[in-house]
């Protein structure tokens, strides 16, 4: 699973967290998954166009520090081929693999305290190499997936 450090930036909710790549809708973008498919490209140099797209997940509500913004994000999946090289731009500070199957079973489940509103508060997330900690927005829209995996997983017919 592809994921990028955001760099630290003033002002920024989500300044240093761990995110997959996107951003706003552009009028030339003509869908939500146009839109993923040019911010990964502007982020991390990755071009998605020839690779498999596997759809849209449930949009999710931005709620940096417990806020609820107007603002809503709609997360598209790729499978990407190959070991691309990427080139990141300014908004990102690391670009970072993580293990698909030790995030679905869990194995990475951890928790961290964080302050929220002042006080100190727990959330669940996933601890991935170097101490990257995958929590909030990302950890939800990461949960929608793995269920979304799960409530489609058909067994194999029988011969």
């Amino acid at each position: 699973m592809l994921f990028i450090q955001r760099a630290q930036q003033k002002g920024d909710p989500w300044s240093g967290h761990m995110a997959f790549p996107g951003g706003h809708i552009e009028p030339e973008d003509g869908s939500f998954a146009a839109t993923a498919m040019r911010e990964t490209m502007e982020e991390t140099g990755l071009d998605l166009h020839h690779d498999n797209y596997l759809g849209a997940l449930d949009h999710q509500l931005a709620q940096p520090k417990g806020r609820v913004l107007d603002m809503l994000i709609a997360p598209h999946v790729f499978q990407i081929k190959g070991d691309p090289i990427f080139n990141p731009n300014y908004e990102v500070a690391e670009v970072v693999w993580a293990p698909l199957n030790a995030m679905a079973d869990n194995s990475l489940h951890a928790t961290e305290t964080k302050p929220m509103a002042g006080a100190p508060t727990v959330f669940n997330g996933y601890k991935l190499a170097r101490g990257h900690f995958i929590w909030g927005l990302t950890y939800r829209m990461l949960k929608t997936f793995f269920y979304t995996l799960d409530a489609n997983w058909q067994p194999p017919r029988e011969r």
